[in-house]
């Protein structure tokens, strides 16, 4: 196996590969935190047939695939490779072909385990802009200032990452809250269930601006004035609302990447 971390590996093997029973292997070791049981996971995967190395999918050349790490939706080998490990991992699948299952034939996967948070270094936040504390999980709270939302749209980085940075026209995955400038008072959020969402950064205008040139890993801090649009987000309770949001930054793809055939489809357990 070869290939750079957050890229697509290449998996060389004799065909067809006898697979008698499933097995795993740690290709490298995460060094971010713990995968917890019960609590979201997201991947990047690349899942071949074994039986004449064909691609069957995969999502690099799309958007990273959000899962919880139970056995009822990963499946018991996929559940069994990702327990215990941590992200920043690569790992190694290989399973047997089983009737009934997911697949009729066996299969060679990589996954890669990337973070669901922000992991950058972090960035004071100018004068006058709302304090935002977050709990163990990530999750971020805003404490309203009590004084005149600014005019202007205010991008602010609060953690800043190394990542590959977002273009105009990308399909983002993130972690977000929106919140109401005057009260901190939260609308919308990822957090509620923790499982990072995936979209065309067109969808909501404002971070079509505020976003771009932003890097993977970030943590940006977005104040939007009534006189953007909220796209998606945007309600009548919202209405001549100054509104924060403070976003972590996943990851970041190409949108005509998003398109490619077989690109979207989640990997599949045994």
């Amino acid at each position: 196996m070869s290939g750079e971390p957050g890229r697509a590996p290449t998996v060389t093997y004799p065909t067809p590969l006898r697979v008698p029973e499933p097995t795993s292997e740690v290709v490298w070791e995460g060094t971010g935190p713990d995968l917890v049981d019960g609590r979201p996971v997201l991947l990047d995967f690349w899942l071949e047939d074994a039986s004449d190395a064909s691609l069957v999918k995969e999502s690099y050349t799309s958007s990273p695939t959000p899962r919880m790490l139970t056995e009822e939706d990963l499946g018991k080998d996929l559940y069994a490779t990702l327990s215990g490990q941590n992200v920043g991992a690569r790992l190694l699948q290989i399973s047997p072909a089983s009737e009934g299952a997911a697949s009729s034939y066996p299969t060679v996967t990589v996954l890669d385990v990337l973070p669901t948070r922000a992991a950058g270094e972090p960035v004071a936040p100018r004068e006058g802009m709302p304090a935002v504390t977050l709990d163990d999980d990530g999750a971020p709270s805003l404490a309203p200032t009590g004084t005149e939302p600014p005019t202007d749209l205010v991008v602010q980085p609060l953690q800043r990452g190394t990542g590959d940075q977002v273009a105009e026209g990308d399909v983002i995955t993130v972690q977000f809250t929106g919140f109401v400038w005057s009260t901190g008072e939260a609308f919308d959020s990822t957090w509620t269930n923790g499982s990072p969402a995936t979209f065309p950064l067109s969808e909501v205008p404002a971070w079509s601006e505020a976003l771009v040139e932003q890097a993977v890993g970030s943590q940006v801090m977005v104040v939007v004035p009534p006189s953007y649009a909220l796209g998606a987000t945007q309600s009548e309770e919202l209405a001549g609302q100054t509104i924060v949001f403070v976003i972590d930054l996943l990851a970041t793809r190409a949108p005509a990447d998003a398109a490619a055939p077989g690109a979207t489809a989640a990997p599949e357990g045994e």
